[in-house]
């Protein structure tokens, strides 16, 4: 008998061009692609909170790297809570649930920044990462089962394509409403000292993140209202009673495919989330240029995601996603390379242009991840999403590895590894679907 792990690649990859979304399902596609985009806005924010509580609270690469750590703690610790949550109310309490947890988190800035301390503000970045677990955990596998299974892995990077438009606007508002521009030498911190007024400079400079935050906690609170009264396709909205008694976590040791996934997904995501974290460190290091310099210049690292992701999703119309998915992370192992070898403007136009390379990563890993699972999806998105977690594991190590060794540049082994292990899963996923197909023929 043919399993369904076997039977579902077949017809993924062999039917590119099926209908990406069924007749009346746009409205509840639009919002759902709307929160990629919202929620790309708090991910990229850190890496501007970074540079800023480095100057605010005047702590090491290291310290301030446990942002991500709390962040995607945050995704870790929920996503398992928020796929058993939606097998019981379905996707739409998901988003609700995200969103509500989404703007408490942001909210929370305001008095984090009052009392003035990081592991308040840590706390709340816990909280909205938490509610980000809820919408990721809901938002893909939605995505994903909208429509025809063999262009899910389409349909995702279209919609994940709107998640670096948010993410540039993340790093835009940093740049342009966090960032003072006042940095200071030694000897007039000295002098402010002098003054007993240093302490109300660095008090200053954390104030200045509330402003963003408290209105990214409203935007959040209007997409609560409008997904809470749009209807959404009743099949996504609850769940058959087949699926609660069906799914379990041991079947899923069962798709080879799967596994490789949620390791290959770790890796991403840290990868990603270590690059753009230590981008405008690397930048003040080597090439002396001014902060609000470095957060332009990560807004346009952050464009060449966002052109990879659209021009990703219309070569998947012609590339197997997994063979243009090695494709990229053999280039980009290459161009992590060229960053450690050659610290400087050539390393950072090479790193600057990994994010062009790896834009398809997270939308095909998980796409190809959930080929296949059936009544298993919901977990299996959850693990996959808990997989996230990897932004808040190598990024404290490469936070570690440029204190330790004295080099932001030697932080970039540690992207340039999961890229080659990337480029690993990608060949493997080939075989099982090669295999697939063959199996399906016979």
């Amino acid at each position: 008998m043919l399993s369904a792990s076997n039977a579902a690649p077949a017809s993924q990859e062999t039917n590119t061009r099926a209908p990406l979304l069924p007749p009346g399902y746009g409205l509840p596609f639009a919002l759902v692609t709307a929160l990629f985009f919202l929620w790309g806005i708090p991910n990229n924010l850190n890496d501007v909170l970074i540079r800023q509580f480095m100057k605010s609270f005047v702590m090491t690469r290291f310290e301030a790297g446990l942002i991500q750590s709390a962040f995607y703690l945050g995704y870790f610790l929920l996503a398992m809570p928020a796929a058993l949550v939606m097998r019981k109310l379905g996707y739409k309490s998901g988003f609700i649930i995200g969103l509500g947890l989404f703007s408490l988190g942001a909210i929370l800035f305001w008095p984090a920044a009052v009392v003035g301390r990081y592991s308040f503000f840590l706390a709340a970045l816990f909280v909205i990462a938490s509610g980000l677990s809820f919408l990721e955990t809901a938002a893909n596998p939605f995505i994903a089962q909208l429509g025809d299974p063999s262009s899910a892995a389409r349909r995702l990077n279209l919609a994940q394509a709107f998640n670096p438009i948010g993410a540039i606007t993340g790093v835009l508002i940093g740049t342009v409403f966090i960032f003072s521009g006042i940095e200071l030498r030694p000897n007039q911190v000295a002098a402010l000292r002098a003054r007993h007024a240093y302490a109300a400079y660095l008090h200053s400079e954390t104030l200045r993140v509330v402003g963003p935050y408290l209105v990214l906690g409203a935007l959040t609170l209007t997409m609560l209202v409008l997904i809470a009264i749009t209807r959404f396709p009743a099949g996504l909205t609850r769940v058959e009673e087949h699926e609660a008694g069906s799914s379990s976590f041991r079947a899923l040791l069962t798709y080879p495919h799967f596994l490789l996934a949620v390791a290959a997904q770790f890796a991403y995501v840290g990868a990603q989330v270590g690059t753009w974290s230590y981008f405008i460190p690397y930048i003040l290091s080597y090439t002396h240029e001014a902060e609000k310099a470095a957060g332009y210049l990560l807004t346009t690292t952050l464009v060449a995601f966002g052109i990879g992701r659209f021009a990703s999703a219309w070569l998947m119309q012609f590339i197997q996603p997994s063979k243009l998915m090695a494709i990229y992370c053999i280039v980009n192992a290459f161009l992590a390379a060229v960053g450690i070898l050659f610290p400087g403007w050539i390393g950072v136009g090479a790193l600057l242009f990994t994010s062009l390379f790896m834009s398809l990563m997270y939308p095909t890993i998980f796409a190809q991840g959930l080929r296949g699972l059936g009544d298993n999806t919901k977990i299996g998105g959850s693990l996959i999403v808990m997989a996230i977690v990897g932004g808040g594991v190598l990024t404290p190590i490469m936070g570690l590895i440029s204190v330790r060794l004295g080099s932001v540049a030697l932080a970039y082994i540690v992207p340039l590894l999961a890229y080659l292990f990337i480029a690993f899963y990608s060949l493997a996923d080939m075989r099982i679907v090669v295999h697939g197909a063959q199996d399906a023929e016979a």
